[in-house]
């Protein structure tokens, strides 16, 4: 070390030594020097000595330790001048401004937060080591990105009143993407297969928005889940993940991730054994067990039969009864056996039930459809049935509901509900072009819940040259407080088809209005009746097909309706947008009564099932029959008929064309109807999380039969007239209401049948 150097290291060393006589001395008066922004009581409260107490060197070392700790000063000096303490101090400069240039992968806000963390923040005083660990958090932000070439240079620009400007400049980079993924030691599978259990990627058609293909430690170990998942799912009990390493290429700019495992043997189950306090017949938990002896082993069954056991016993009020299965290997044998430990633990009964999130939506709402009740015994069954009918009201994007005890209690729980609010206001659309037609839009406003009461609002206009429909409803769901509901109805509804190049010419203009009434029967099941009158102008002319022409010279232009409309519904499906499981039926009778002019029924049956295959495949089967006629020796009018193909329907065939025709091939519709769809259902690709997106394949079959066609023959219902059709489909949940469209290649047809394989709705169908 130089003489200058030595000598400004003990310049500093004394420079922090407290010059004070050899001997203590009473404290007369303390004064404080050099602070500009600290408060003077601020460097008093951290002095361990007060005016009229002995200052010692031990107090003095103390006082100069405490000061530096506050992290203010960078220098603190004390002196005595008969008996006066004096505290001399350098103060750290402030932060007053934070710059951040080059900024585009993250917004400067997010950022500055992040900062904030670390301690360096607007208004708070500079230290060299956070500045330090700013950066690296910095880094750390853009290394989570992807971003390995990320570089970050911080400067420092005095300002008056010894502040400071902390300027960050960045070169952001390119992101790193995942070039390769190598899984080494596999033997039962081939790397294919178990690269599909992957989110993380190497780059792809859809990578651009998934970002899949950067690589990210958090995901890498929800990959290496999944693919633990995947193996103990086949058996492969003794499967491990020996080690994984990632490395990147020298320019930063590729990641390689190798896996290395070991797979072991195949293991089946050979017995399964209920032990413990059960609480309940042994018979009735043994229905509950999902795994069966001679079976493959499956992870996902046994941690099914688990929870369905648990389950059982919270339905009781046991909430936290634990189901433990001990596993015996026999590895000469690559058997397992199971012995599932039941312990119900203690019955507790529900304190509280607290809802939270619900901004717009008042409490009502929500506790209307919570069937766990306060003070009464935890019920497992109750808790999912409630959070199943808030997920199907539609309000809310998430629901969760957790159980926690009660502190100081061992027999007390809370239920609390959390919800996060969706948008209840739609602005739906539809859209259409045909050459006769041109563009048709239509649309609708609502408000499926009214001022956050659950009431329903809606406002429809079809604005088609074919279709004019105005209409307005209103619904109020909780009428009464048991569940019965009341609903108004008031439209017009114009049809015009005398432009239209596949459906027989007429015009009708009707007007309406109605009332309904919902009543729940119990959880599953509702009931609806409905009254309504309608007046209808029909006007037909020469090109209209003869039965047509009949119905008009027989019945008039002008009629009217007293209808009455009632259903039956059963509902458990578990989501109203994308439900996985659960099914819907449906009996409808729609009935035009003696008080009316028209006088005619309708009634229709759907049944509807969701088969999950799999987390992420879905199977839904749907069957719809409609039979139709006329009362008191009249026929059904024919605009009430019933019409197949389309979107909602047969797709491949243009919306209403399926079944009998006239002369001129356009549909007249039938009085009877059958449709039945097969449905696939799974994410998009490259999009495996997403829950607003999802994909389908599907097979549609259907038709209408009825009404004599233009030789006079009565078209019954044949299996040999039913069309059939395949394709794929989307169903995105966009901003502005679901939006599904599809891509169908009809398989059987007829002749006169008029295709079309793209088709789209945005919104409901009208």
């Amino acid at each position: 070390m130089t003489p200058n150097r030595l000598a400004l290291a003990l310049a500093a060393l004394f420079a922090v030594q407290p010059v004070f006589a050899d001997e203590p001395f009473v404290v007369k008066d303390i004064r404080v020097e050099g602070i500009q922004r600290t408060e003077a009581g601020t460097v008093f409260s951290y002095l361990p000595v007060k005016v009229g107490e002995v200052m010692t060197d031990e107090k003095t070392a103390a006082a100069i330790k405490a000061l530096y700790a506050t992290g203010f000063f960078k220098d603190v000096r004390l002196e005595a001048r008969d008996g006066v303490v004096i505290v001399t101090v350098e103060e750290r400069p402030s932060i007053a401004k934070i710059t951040l240039n080059g900024i585009k992968e993250f917004s400067e806000d997010d950022l500055k937060n992040g900062l904030k963390q670390t301690g360096l923040a607007e208004g708070r005083v500079l230290d060299r080591a956070l500045l330090d660990k700013a950066e690296q958090e910095l880094q750390r932000q853009y290394f989570n990105r992807g971003r390995y070439a990320v570089e970050i240079k911080s400067t420092l620009t005095p300002l008056e009143r010894n502040r400071v400007a902390v300027q960050f400049d960045v070169v952001e980079g390119d992101s790193a993407r995942i070039r390769q993924i190598n899984i080494v030691g596999n033997k039962a599978f081939k790397e294919k297969e178990l690269l599909n259990q992957f989110t993380s990627t190497t780059p792809g058609w859809l990578t651009w928005y998934t970002k899949n293909d950067q690589y990210s430690k958090s995901r890498l170990g929800g990959d290496i889940e999944a693919l633990r998942s995947f193996y103990l799912n086949r058996g492969y009990l003794e499967f491990n993940v020996d080690s994984t390493q990632v490395s990147i290429s020298p320019d930063k700019q590729g990641i390689y991730i190798t896996v290395n495992v070991t797979e072991g043997p195949q293991y089946k189950v050979s017995d399964v054994k209920l032990a413990g306090q059960m609480l309940v017949p042994e018979a009735e938990l043994q229905k509950l067990v999902t795994v069966k002896p001679g079976e493959v082993f499956e992870r996902d069954r046994l941690t099914e039969t688990t929870k369905k056991i648990a389950d059982r016993l919270g339905n009781d009020g046991y909430a936290f009864a634990n189901v433990n299965a001990v596993p015996e290997l026999d590895k000469d044998k690559s058997t397992v056996a199971f012995t599932l430990f039941v312990d119900p633990g203690r019955r507790v009964y529900v304190n509280r039930v607290n809802v939270t999130g619900n901004t717009k939506t008042r409490d009502e709402v929500v506790r209307r459809e919570i069937r766990q009740m306060e003070g009464a015994y935890y019920d497992a069954e109750k808790i999912s049935r409630s959070r199943d009918r808030l997920n199907r009201l539609g309000y809310f994007n998430e629901v969760n509901i957790e159980t926690p005890s009660v502190a100081g209690t061992t027999d007390q729980v809370d239920v609390n509900v959390g919800v996060t609010e969706k948008s209840t206001g739609n602005v739906m659309l539809g859209a259409g072009f045909s050459s006769s037609e041109g563009l048709v839009l239509s649309g609708s406003v609502s408000q499926s819940n009214v001022f956050g009461t659950g009431n329903r609002l809606s406002a429809q206009i079809n604005s088609g040259s074919v279709n004019k429909v105005y209409s307005l409803s209103f619904t109020n769901p909780y009428y009464t407080i048991d569940g019965i509901s009341l609903g108004y109805d008031l439209y017009r509804r114009d049809i015009d088809a005398t432009d239209l190049d596949n459906v027989g010419d007429y015009k009708t203009s009707t007007y309406g209005a109605g009332v309904r009434f919902g009543l729940p029967v119990n959880e599953r099941d509702f009931i609806s009746f409905g009254l309504t009158y309608e007046q209808t102008s029909l006007t037909t002319n020469p090109s209209s097909p003869t039965i047509y022409q009949l119905f008009e010279q027989e019945f008039g232009r002008d009629n009217d309706t007293l209808r009455l409309d009632t259903s039956w519904a059963r509902d458990t499906r578990n989501s109203y947008l994308f439900p996985t499981k659960g099914q819907l039926q449906r009996v409808a009778a729609e009935v035009g009564t003696p008080a009316g002019s028209l006088q005619y029924y309708k009634l229709s049956f759907q049944h509807q099932q969701f088969l999950p295959l799999s987390k992420r495949f879905t199977l839904m089967l749907n069957g719809e029959v409609g039979i139709g006629g006329g009362l008191s020796g009249k026929p059904l009018p024919f605009f009430k008929n019933f019409y197949a193909g389309g979107n909602s329907s047969v797709r491949g065939f243009k919306n209403g064309t399926l079944g009998p025709q006239d002369q001129n091939e356009d549909a007249l519709g039938g009085d009877k109807r059958i449709l039945g769809n097969a449905e696939l259902f799974f994410p998009l690709p490259g999009l495996k999380d997403d829950q607003s997106l999802r994909m389908s394949a599907f097979v549609d079959a259907g038709a209408t039969f009825g009404p004599n066609d233009h030789q006079g023959r009565y078209k019954d219902f044949a299996f040999d007239d039913l069309r059939y059709s395949a394709g794929i489909a989307v169903l995105w949940v966009s901003p502005l209401g679901p939006l599904k469209f599809s891509l169908a290649q009809p398989l059987v047809s007829k002749s006169g049948d008029k295709e079309e394989m793209f088709q789209f709705t945005l919104g409901n169908t009208f």
